[in-house]
Order: structure tokens, then C-alpha cells, then sequence
């Protein structure tokens, strides 16, 4: 049990890769134009962690580590997980989200932070082996299947519709 009894929730980083759609060129470092399609994201294929394998999910994403601001993880986990380097200015936030999944265990108890990032330095690839694959997918017209919150958040942010703050799983 935590120091605070029964207050507890385990804080994530997200982050969300994003090119321009087709038609519009793309490279390594983008700082936003118009597109010809809607943008791309890029997702990892899990594979071999025990959590949503054979899913597809964001490009990098994990825990926020003591003494961590969530902007640090972030960048630390798309050096850790794609092998780029982010500059936490260029996170652009999508949502807090409180999720849970209602079945009383601590470690099901999370806030998530999600951010969508268009500029990043060097080549994303998979650095780590819990994950099969590593592509690039128009927002309307993701794999399947998706981590169900990350699907939540990828639908809001193509329909516009995503709230700065969510809950998902109550």
C-alpha cells in the first residue's frame, strides 16, 4: 500500500507520432503543413509483454518515473522505444485521461497523459523487443485490433472531438 493508504494511481506518458497524410511529403523532422489526407500516426504491434499483445499501440509510452515530469517521460520513452529525440516543447498535449479497470487492483488504477508530437530528430525504429512491428497508419483508417483507451483517445483526436480531460473505464 502506498504512503497515502488508499489513494493511489500510476501515472504514463504516450506519445503519438504524427505526419502529414499522403500527398503531403514527410521526413524525420515535420513542424506541421497542410496535408493532402488526414495525418498519420505511428504504432507499435505489442507482442510478448503480457499486456494487450498482438495489439497495435502508441509508438512510445510508459510509466513517469520518480522525480519525472510527465514531459520528460515522454521524451525518454520515444528515445527508449523509437530511438528519436523529442524536445518536451514540441509535446503538444491531447488529453488527461483517468482510467480504470474496475477491478480493484492498484496497478489498474491510472492517469494517462497523451501527447501528439510533429517534430522529432532521427528515424523512428523499434529499439526494444516487446513489440512485433512498426508502421505508419492513416488516423481513418487505423489496424485492428487497437489498445481500446489509445483507440479512444486516436478517434477523438481524428474526429476533433477529444476533451482535454477524460475518463475512461467508470
Amino acid at each position: 500500500m502506498s504512503d497515502h493508504g488508499r489513494f493511489q494511481v500510476i501515472p504514463a506518458a504516450y506519445v503519438f507520432l504524427l505526419r502529414p497524410g499522403a500527398g503531403a511529403g514527410s521526413g524525420s523532422l515535420y513542424a506541421g503543413a497542410d496535408t493532402a489526407g488526414p495525418d498519420e500516426v505511428l504504432l507499435q504491434l505489442r507482442r510478448g509483454t503480457g499486456y494487450y499483445d498482438e495489439h497495435w499501440a502508441s509508438g512510445a509510452a510508459g510509466h513517469v518515473e520518480p522525480g519525472e515530469s510527465v514531459f520528460a517521460a515522454a521524451a525518454r520513452e520515444a528515445r527508449e522505444e523509437l530511438g528519436v529525440s523529442i524536445d518536451a516543447s514540441m509535446l503538444h498535449p491531447l488529453t488527461a485521461m483517468h482510467r480504470t479497470h474496475g477491478n480493484g487492483q492498484e496497478i489498474d488504477e491510472r492517469v494517462d497523459f497523451f501527447f501528439a508530437c510533429r517534430e522529432w530528430h532521427g528515424t523512428p525504429e523499434l529499439q526494444e523487443e516487446k513489440a512485433a512491428a512498426l508502421a505508419w497508419f492513416p488516423l481513418d483508417a487505423l489496424p485492428t485490433p487497437v489498445v481500446p483507451h489509445e483507440l479512444f483517445v486516436l478517434e477523438g483526436l481524428r474526429t476533433g472531438t477529444l476533451a482535454s480531460t477524460v475518463a475512461y473505464g467508470f
